[in-house]
């Protein structure tokens, strides 16, 4: 019976994981298309099941007109489901621009299967945020009307529409300080 077992443990084909590949930022596209082709070459599509960049998918409005757009979830990182073995890490490991799998030591880390499951949501699940126009522009006179600068004036000095943040120059005891705040916590001065 033992020798029956370990006969069809033998032909069961390992199982493949989902692990997260550090790369240079900005060069996901490239190393997803260079492990794809090195495992069509090396005839490894069999170990080498998906490889993945998370994107994300949301809704720009500005000038009043909609546009949707996606923008990279984890830039420098690509998901890959792979069978890890020496032959086929050795493959991703040679690709330009790959760093290596997170994990500890030298040992990469297979995902768990719940955090792959987010990452892979269906399309239409998939939440769409908005971005509004930036009500200031850099250089603008700003009051803070909220949080305990409340009351004082400053310069608009950068504008983060993504993260609706702007950072005002505010003159503190004769200072000039630097202080981030939401959109909401400031307005225009009229000049």
């Amino acid at each position: 019976m033992s020798v029956k077992k370990k006969v069809i443990e033998a032909e069961q084909p390992p199982q493949a994981h989902w692990y997260a590949l550090r790369i240079y930022s900005g060069h996901e596209r490239k190393v997803k298309e260079g492990i794809e082709m090195e495992s069509e070459r090396h005839g490894l599509t069999e170990k080498i099941k998906q490889v993945y960049i998370p994107y994300e998918r949301f809704v720009e409005v500005k000038n009043g007109k909609k546009r949707s757009l996606t923008k990279n979830a984890f830039p420098g990182y690509v998901l890959i489901e792979a069978v890890l073995d020496k032959q086929t890490r050795n493959l991703i490991m040679d690709i330009p621009s790959v760093m290596g799998f997170l994990g500890v030591d030298d040992n990469p880390t297979p995902l768990r299967p719940d955090e792959v499951e987010k990452i892979l949501l269906p399309e239409g699940t998939v939440e769409h945020r908005s971005v509004i126009e930036a009500p200031f522009r850099v250089g603008d006179s700003v009051k803070v009307i909220d949080g305990p600068f409340s009351s004082l004036t400053g310069i608009v000095h950068e504008v983060c529409t993504e993260r609706m943040k702007v950072k005002v120059m505010i003159n503190f005891f004769g200072r000039s300080t630097p202080t981030e705040l939401d959109f909401s916590q400031v307005k225009s001065v009229s000049q």
